[in-house]
């Protein structure tokens, strides 16, 4: 086996090195390695002053389609109102770099009255902001969210898949509330949809070692065309649109469509933010099979987002778009502009994240890389500093300079 996994690096080593690396990680040192410290420690604050935003412009990258290019020149702006869909990508903890964005957006442009639904659709993490958006409140949802995700993470040196995914369930619960549920099934304008990813073949085994070669293999074959994901997973989007989800006609890779209710909205929001072999699979009640991260088919969302009248409006981590999980290594794996006619892209600039602790916005590797306590410490304060982005967001809009702010995504 080792051999015939030697051959395959060296012969994909780009693809396959984010699986190598997942599963360094899982054998030689667990997931985490917390090293005391908490939510009460003196040295975890927040300061406003790690970084300097008020002095500097340009905090956000924005990036729009024709179409959308078009439209918010015709109007002068944006208002929640001209928006369709919303989608959110998969990243982890990098939602915490954008979470003073997401509060703008949630809690003030996007509860405009509006005529028509918006469409949510995430996989992982952006499946739970989505989920934040669609409750009553969502800035008391999202607030929950990042307060679970930076303090309630708490883990043995060596965790076992079965403590990460309990960990992580109990966060999702924390950010749901007692209603949290209801909220979103019963919201009169938000349609949210869920992304995951059930396995198929070798990937669809509850054996290790089995999970472990069909990534690797999966990852080698997507080297040659994304379209061969099709052989070892299958998108499944849970949706409460139903007939009228814009997402029906996708067809680039085998699309299944089911239901959101109430004895399956948790479930597919955990399966979504399942990371294969570092969390246990997710059995989705009322749906087959094994339930991955949304992120192995649809990381980054690079979706046919259709014709429709309204603007596609996407808050995130980045100013590119990175189709699925194993392109991730692929630096000409890069989404181009077709999908994206009429959509704005709205994401943190190089700027804002030079202005960051390390340079940039969190991610899985902090867990390995700080103390529980630093850890703690620098999400909190990269949260609070990213509120910058929202206030930046708010003021381009109110003085009708968005659009000259807006670069071409062509």
């Amino acid at each position: 086996m080792n051999s015939a996994f030697s051959l395959i690096l060296c012969r994909f080593r780009p693809s396959v090195q984010s699986v190598f690396q997942l599963l360094l990680l899982r054998l030689r040192c667990g997931y985490p390695v917390p090293s005391g410290g908490g939510r009460d420690d003196p040295d975890i604050t927040s300061p406003r002053n790690f970084v300097r935003l008020q002095d500097m412009t340009a905090l956000l990258t924005l990036r729009a389609g024709p179409t959308a290019l078009a439209h918010l020149r015709q109007h002068g702006g944006l208002r929640g109102d001209q928006i369709d869909i919303m989608p959110g990508a998969s990243g982890g903890a990098k939602w915490i770099g954008i979470g003073g964005l997401d509060r703008y957006l949630f809690g003030h442009l996007l509860q405009q009255p509006r005529a028509h639904p918006l469409h949510l659709i995430g996989s992982s993490i952006g499946s739970w902001r989505m989920a934040c958006l669609a409750q009553r409140d969502p800035v008391a949802a999202l607030a929950r969210g990042h307060e679970a995700y930076i303090y309630h993470q708490r883990y043995t040196p060596k965790p076992a898949a079965r403590e990460v995914s309990d960990v992580l369930a109990r966060a999702l619960d924390y950010l749901l509330g007692e209603e949290g549920v209801h909220e979103i099934l019963s919201h009169p304008m938000f349609r949210v949809h869920v992304i995951t990813a059930e396995m198929r073949g070798l990937a669809a085994s509850d054996r290790r070692p089995v999970l472990a070669t069909a990534m690797v293999l999966a990852a080698a074959a997507n080297v040659v065309t994304r379209r061969s994901l099709a052989w070892q997973a299958r998108r499944t989007i849970f949706h409460s649109a139903g007939d009228r989800s814009p997402f029906l006609h996708l067809r680039d890779l085998p699309t299944v469509h089911r239901t959101l209710t109430p004895d399956n909205l948790r479930a597919a929001l955990l399966a979504s933010g399942s990371i294969p072999l570092l969390m246990e699979g997710v059995r989705i009640p009322g749906a087959p099979g094994v339930h991955w991260d949304g992120g192995v088919t649809d990381y980054h969302l690079d979706l046919d987002y259709g014709t429709g009248a309204g603007l596609v409006v996407y808050a995130h981590f980045y100013d590119h778009v990175v189709p699925g999980w194993f392109d991730k290594s692929l630096p000409w794996r890069r989404a181009g502009a077709a999908n994206f006619a009429r959509t704005l892209l709205i994401a943190p600039s190089p700027a804002f994240l030079a202005s960051l602790p390390g340079g940039r916005i969190p991610d899985r590797r902090d867990f390995f890389d700080f103390t529980q306590a630093e850890r703690m410490r620098r999400w909190q304060t990269i949260l609070d500093a990213s509120a910058a982005l929202g206030d930046e967001l708010h003021e381009l809009i109110e003085t009708e300079r968005l659009v000259e702010a807006v670069v071409p995504w062509t």
